[in-house]
């Protein structure tokens, strides 16, 4: 039986349940081998926690930035397609925790501002999500934070070729949460996927939107 779940919040139920329900303490393991992260690609194929064990780890975070509009947004890029890994998948701004970030909500700022010129002056961190374990090793902390509008963006052609913004309610929608799968390295792989329009978003990206579901919807 499909779950039935409000996902039309307003902006400010959205912001009030997410500063109710998330903080900005570290998530436990971002660098302890010794602590496998409950969320990541395993979410969707168990075996892949297996695979991720055995992957040096490396340390990445992410801006989950959330538009305040009357009906909020979500604001994602999408990757140049030169880059030699992920070209033109959707994603959120962010990437690797460089050793002069103090936290992964340093990083994840930083990298927003390099990757489109999103001014941190616009930028409201409200909490982390769950700790994301990728198949590749990386655990990504994604760092959900209220986005004033009225920003402009310099996009980073090198990093990326568009930034744009897709409804809140659409991607809290369970309906729209697939899973699909793929061949990757001689097996099937299993992940979720939602395709809005032309956009199609899966992978991590599809996973953290996930966790954020589960996290501030259910």
């Amino acid at each position: 039986m499909q779950e039935t779940v409000a996902t039309h919040l307003i902006s400010a139920e959205f912001f009030a349940r997410v500063r109710e329900r998330l903080t900005l303490d570290v998530p436990e393991g971002l660098n302890d081998p010794n602590v496998t992260p409950q969320r990541g690609d395993h979410d969707a194929d168990p075996v892949m926690a297996k695979i991720a064990q055995v992957r040096p780890i490396r340390p990445a975070a992410v801006l989950v930035g959330i538009v305040e509009h009357a009906e909020p947004t979500v604001l994602l890029t999408q990757r140049a397609q030169h880059l030699p890994d992920h070209p033109g998948q959707i994603s959120f701004p962010g990437g690797k925790i460089d050793k002069s970030d103090n936290t992964p909500l340093d990083s994840a700022l930083r990298e927003a501002e390099e990757e489109i010129g999103l001014d941190r002056a616009h930028v409201e961190p409200l909490g982390y999500l769950d700790l994301y374990m990728t198949t590749l090793g990386y655990r990504i902390v994604p760092v959900v934070a209220r986005v004033k509008p009225g920003f402009s963006l310099t996009l980073n052609l090198s990093e990326v070729d568009n930034a744009f913004e897709v409804p809140l309610s659409f991607v809290m929608d369970i309906a729209n949460h697939q899973r699909h799968s793929r061949d990757w390295q001689g097996m099937t792989r299993h992940y979720y996927a939602i395709t809005f329009g032309e956009r199609y978003i899966w992978g991590v990206t599809a996973g953290i939107l996930r966790n954020l579901y589960d996290r501030i919807y259910r």
